[in-house]
């Protein structure tokens, strides 16, 4: 049987940091790693890997994204907060590394797009480039920025304008079939991995036999 541990808050303060931030960072499950495509009012492109994005609702269709404290030059909050659009693109298989890559401190004036060999793509003249090599993209205009007191991140909640994605991968009921897509999750700041589905199920209504 395997052992059960039990690390206490005090453990948890007293352990090192880069260690905590990945224990903290996976323990909440997987999540979604995707792409975040801006540019700046001169054009200076700008492409970042997040973790921290989650649905905040469906009408009007709107998502937040969590940031870092902004005691370091944030170029993607920066460009979001000047001109107010940016995409969000969906990781898969085939570009894991060049994602990865984009996590690396660059100076403002070098493009991630060329740094991490991945490609500016402009759509319906949208203001900020989406990822040409991501399958689920969407663009998003900014609706609120929240610092948060607790411990000085900022929460991005933006809307969703216009969404592309492969025929194949939107379902008739509006599910997208994310294995479809090859997207992929992430785990802690580093761990990539594929998603397989096993199963689907009704919509859940109360048990009669508990009335």
């Amino acid at each position: 049987m395997t052992k059960i541990i039990s690390i206490s808050e005090a453990e948890l303060l007293e352990m090192e940091q880069r260690k905590r931030a990945q224990l903290i960072n996976s323990i909440g499950g997987y999540k979604s790693g995707i792409l975040i495509g801006s540019v700046d009012r001169e054009g200076q492109e700008n492409l970042a890997i997040f973790n921290s994005i989650f649905h905040l609702g469906a009408n009007p269709p709107l998502f937040g994204l969590i940031f870092r404290p902004d005691s370091a030059p944030r170029h993607t909050l920066s460009n979001i907060e000047e001109t107010g659009f940016f995409t969000v693109n969906q990781i898969h298989s085939k570009i894991i590394e060049q994602a990865h890559h984009t996590a690396a401190r660059y100076d403002k004036s070098v493009s991630e797009f060329k740094a991490a060999g991945l490609t500016p793509e402009y759509k319906s003249s949208f203001f900020a480039p989406f990822v040409l090599e991501s399958l689920v993209k969407f663009s998003a205009q900014l609706a609120e920025v929240h610092r948060l007191s607790i411990n000085n991140t900022i929460m991005v909640i933006g809307k969703i304008l216009e969404i592309h994605l492969p025929e194949n991968t939107l379902l008739e009921d509006g599910m997208i079939d994310l294995v479809a897509a090859d997207t992929v999750a992430v785990s802690g700041l580093d761990r990539y991995m594929k998603a397989k589905e096993i199963v689907r199920l009704p919509y859940a209504k109360p048990n009669p036999q508990y009335h």
